[in-house]
């Protein structure tokens, strides 16, 4: 079960010293569905985090048909644009507050190496990589850069494009 919510409480029994958190939910239905799946379950796994607005779907998917068109004019794969748009506007990934980054032989091929990586630094022997974040991974601040990055790249190539307005829009529209 998972839930969109807020701590309402923490109590104590002091007869077995055991702690009870409640929290106020969004989708009242939802949650007790999932509540009857799980109540007479002898142990959970329990995970809560700080919420996140997802992008949307249909941003995404506009992100896509963009990509698909710029590979046509360019006469390219749509992953290959990808990687280009990653390079150009992705976000760099961060564990911890630093910066994922690694040094390889100049040798390597950086495309047999899982994840989207972009040249930093080369020496002629070593060359250094920073990590950048698959879109998937996006929310939905970083989402709206990357695609007012594609938006551009593609009416730059005169490619059609859906109005700003129609644009801002479909980026407010968020997964709940």
């Amino acid at each position: 079960m998972e839930f969109v919510g807020k701590v309402a409480g923490m109590a104590q029994d002091y007869l077995n010293g055991k702690l009870t958190i409640s929290f106020t939910v969004r989708d009242m239905a939802a949650v007790i569905n999932g509540y009857n799946d799980i109540k007479d379950l002898e142990q959970l796994d329990i995970r809560a985090v700080k919420h996140r607005e997802r992008r949307s779907l249909d941003a995404n998917a506009y992100a896509w048909v963009l990509m698909s068109k710029i590979a046509q004019v360019l006469n390219t794969s749509k992953d290959e644009v990808y990687e280009v748009m990653l390079q150009r506007y992705g976000v760099l990934y961060e564990d911890d507050g630093s910066y994922i980054t690694i040094s390889v032989k100049s040798s390597v091929d950086m495309s047999k190496v899982d994840g989207h990586w972009r040249l930093i630094k080369d020496n002629g022997r070593y060359k250094a990589y920073i990590m950048i974040k698959g879109s998937s991974e996006y929310n939905s601040t970083e989402m709206s850069h990357f695609i007012d990055g594609i938006v551009l790249e593609a009416m730059e190539l005169g490619i059609e494009t859906i109005p700003p307005k129609e644009l801002e829009v479909m980026l407010q529209r968020w997964e709940k």
